[in-house]
């Protein structure tokens, strides 16, 4: 698996293509549109409090995530979305280390993020430990932390 990951705007293609794809999914699974809860907005994922990846597999967007600045050297995981096509390959373990990766960079001591109960195995196993709900999210059942190193 060849990826390559790229700093953009969300608020452009491909990432608003693979926003939009995310925003279904998760409609679709709750059988109606989501309104509410936490957000992001796309000055959130500039610099120089944040950024947005784009994963690439040779030349095609197959994931995306994003960090913002939630407080005094720590940041939020958001938005990570793989396609799915691309799922069960590794993708999705490759685009949040490359996130804290970029968060290490820009300085950041933690990260953070909230999820829902099919998720959390993949942050468990990427050294996440649950801390209390930092973010009234109404639709996540866990919220994370990491310590950066």
């Amino acid at each position: 698996m060849a990826l390559r990951f790229a700093a953009t705007s969300s608020a452009r293609p491909p990432a608003t293509d693979l926003l939009d794809a995310l925003h279904h999914e998760y409609d679709a699974a709750a059988g109606r549109a989501l309104v509410g809860g936490p957000s992001a907005e796309p000055s959130d994922f500039t610099a120089p409090s944040g950024t947005f990846l784009v994963a690439y597999e040779h030349d095609r967007a197959v994931a995306c995530g994003g960090l913002k600045t939630v407080g005094p050297g720590v940041a939020e995981v958001k938005r990570m979305y793989v396609v799915p096509e691309a799922r069960r390959r590794g993708i999705g373990r490759a685009l949040l280390a490359a996130l804290e990766e970029r968060a290490r960079a820009m300085g950041f001591h933690s990260v953070r993020l909230d999820c829902e109960r099919h998720n959390w195995p993949l942050y468990r196993a990427a050294g996440y430990a649950e801390i209390d709900d930092y973010n009234d999210n109404p639709f996540a059942d866990h919220w994370a932390e990491k310590r950066l190193r």
